[in-house]
């Protein structure tokens, strides 16, 4: 078989994939052992704090959401945490390791799924499995068991023969997910799974992963999407401006950091309209753009004054996690 020469290569920002399987006699972690522990973590570049005193736990079983603007420094700490860049100060433990210094055990043990792609695009699917099973030391009617039970999870047994160039950008996802795999991770990474691909692969991927959680795997993703975070993470860590912002499940932040409800108002003449509302206590507007947003726990006598504005086009709603990350993080653009 034709042998991969980029399998083990992580560029520059992305995610390292996992070091080739070492032999280790030492015991796994204590079942009631965070998978992750991460202490006083900080990281600057240029002089300036990307990462400020980060500390936090991730318990086996979690799927944690690490989320965060451009820029935040969310990427960072993956990269941290995985041992692929060194801390200016704190502690990383990951799955019983110390890390960065014994950051290779570590790897052998996780599972990564970059970003962006790097399937090798000269390997068919079934072959792109088996070239990363070896690399972690997997051989024989092991790894063949293991390559086709993936091909059945990712559904892509009847693509098994086919070269990379050939798979929809889902199924292209789906094959990182089953690679990420093969080595039976403890702990699954997933840096933006999802990005770019049309709702019904983002759903089959996301019965995937709750799958995986229900098995007993420990996940953390990353992601822009919201909506995704909301309904598959069990617990949020935010991050913004290299510092933590919130830590606590997806239900708890919208119950205690925004308005029950949400009132988004847009179409011609919506500023001149807004101007003639009166705000009671409780309720708060902000505009962003030609739409304006309330934010109260009962809007509906808003909704009524809307009645018969043709002009208008309004959306009312129960407050959500995009709500939440807008009000904490800011509506400003972010370039990094």
């Amino acid at each position: 078989m034709k042998s991969s020469q980029n399998v083990s290569v992580s560029k520059v920002g992305e995610i390292p994939e996992p070091a080739p399987q070492i032999q280790d006699d030492r015991p796994g972690p204590q079942t009631d052992r965070p998978v992750a522990i991460v202490r006083a973590l900080q990281k600057s570049y240029a002089g300036k704090p990307v990462v400020d005193r980060v500390s936090f736990d991730i318990r086996k079983g979690e799927f944690c959401g690490l989320l965060g603007p451009n820029g935040a420094g969310k990427t960072t700490i993956l990269r941290m945490l995985v041992g692929n860049s060194m801390p200016d100060s704190g502690s990383l433990e990951v799955l019983g390791y110390p890390v960065p210094r014994e950051a290779r055990r570590m790897r052998a043990r996780v599972g990564i799924v970059p970003q962006s792609d790097n399937l090798d695009p000269d390997l068919s699917v079934i072959e792109n499995l088996f070239v990363y099973g070896r690399y972690f030391g997997i051989a024989g009617n092991v790894l063949e068991m293991r390559v086709h039970e993936l091909l059945t999870f990712a559904s892509l047994t009847d693509w098994a023969g086919s070269r990379i160039n050939q798979l929809s950008g889902g199924m292209m996802r789906r094959l990182s997910i089953a690679r990420a795999l093969i080595n039976k991770p403890e702990l699954l990474i997933l840096d933006e799974p999802t990005t770019g691909l049309d709702p019904q692969a983002r759903h089959t991927i996301w019965q995937q992963l709750r799958r995986m959680q229900r098995e007993g795997m420990t996940l953390i993703l990353t992601t822009h999407y919201m909506e995704e975070a909301e309904r598959l993470c069990d617990r949020i860590i935010l991050i913004d401006n290299g510092a933590l912002l919130a830590d606590r499940s997806p239900e708890q932040l919208i119950s205690e950091e925004i308005e029950a409800h949400v009132l988004e108002v847009h179409g011609s003449g919506v500023s001149e309209w807004c101007g003639t509302v009166e705000l009671p206590i409780g309720v708060r507007c902000e505009k962003v753009g030609e739409t304006v947003f309330f934010y109260g726990e009962n809007l509906h006598w808003i909704v009524d004054r809307l009645d018969g504005e043709s002009r208008l086009r309004y959306s009312y709603r129960p407050a959500n996690l995009e709500d939440v990350f807008l009000k904490l993080t800011g509506r400003d653009l972010r370039d990094a």
